[in-house]
Order: structure tokens, then sequence, then C-alpha cells
């Protein structure tokens, strides 16, 4: 019964090591930088409240 336990200590061990290695590695995954190419528009938002629209 002890065997198992090691095993089951070790194995989790090596799945710890596995996993923090790869996430040093490549942690965030490959996401580009943010970039505004194009100015900022309100497009068709109405000028006054919504609620001030209906009455």
């Amino acid at each position: 019964m002890e065997i198992f336990g090691i095993a089951l200590v070790v194995l989790l061990l090596v799945v710890l090591a596995a996993t923090v290695s790869a996430l040093l590695r490549d942690g965030r995954g490959h996401t580009p930088p943010v970039t505004s190419d194009q100015p900022w528009s309100a497009l068709d938002l109405p000028s006054i409240s919504y609620t001030l629209r209906i009455f």
C-alpha cells in the first residue's frame, strides 16, 4: 500500500513540475500587442440620453 502512495506522490510531483515548466515557457500564449489604428468615433450614438428621448 505504501508503494502506491509513493508512486502517487512521485506522479503528482512530475505533473506539477511539467505544468510549471509549460507555464514558464509559454504562459500566456501568443497575444499580439493592442494597437489603435483608426480614430475613435461615436458613429450613430444619440446626443441625448435614452430616457429623455422616450418622453
